[in-house]
């Protein structure tokens, strides 16, 4: 069975850096895609960057300029730095990791708070 294990989530003050790491649990699984969503209260769970293997990572325009994800294909994990935070990026943050159009993981999610 396939885990995803996130960290990093936490309460930070806005105009802070908060890292999220996610790590695929089974090591040598081939992994297409990888990337980050997050649901806000009261919200649809929306996409928030991703990256295929071997390209350049792709953003939503509210995140455009502050936040950069980067993978490590060799240890199946994803990160997600995320700089000038404010508080709409409020929201529990999910890691998704698609090993193929059919088969996708999902994390359990790491609540990320941004407030003063």
């Amino acid at each position: 069975q396939v885990h995803l294990v996130e960290s990093g989530g936490g309460l930070v003050q806005p105009g802070g850096s908060l890292r999220l790491s996610c790590q695929v649990s089974r090591s040598g699984l081939s992994i297409y895609r990888m990337g980050w969503y997050r649901q806000a209260p009261g919200k649809q769970r929306e996409l928030v960057a991703d990256i295929v293997n071997g390209g350049s990572g792709n953003y939503a325009d509210s995140v455009k300029g502050r936040f950069t994800i980067s993978r490590d294909n060799a240890k199946n994990t994803v990160s997600l730095q995320m700089n000038s935070l404010k508080p709409e990026d409020t929201a529990v943050y999910y890691c998704r990791a698609d090993q193929n159009v059919v088969i996708t993981y999902w994390g359990k999610g790491t609540l990320v708070t941004v407030s003063s």
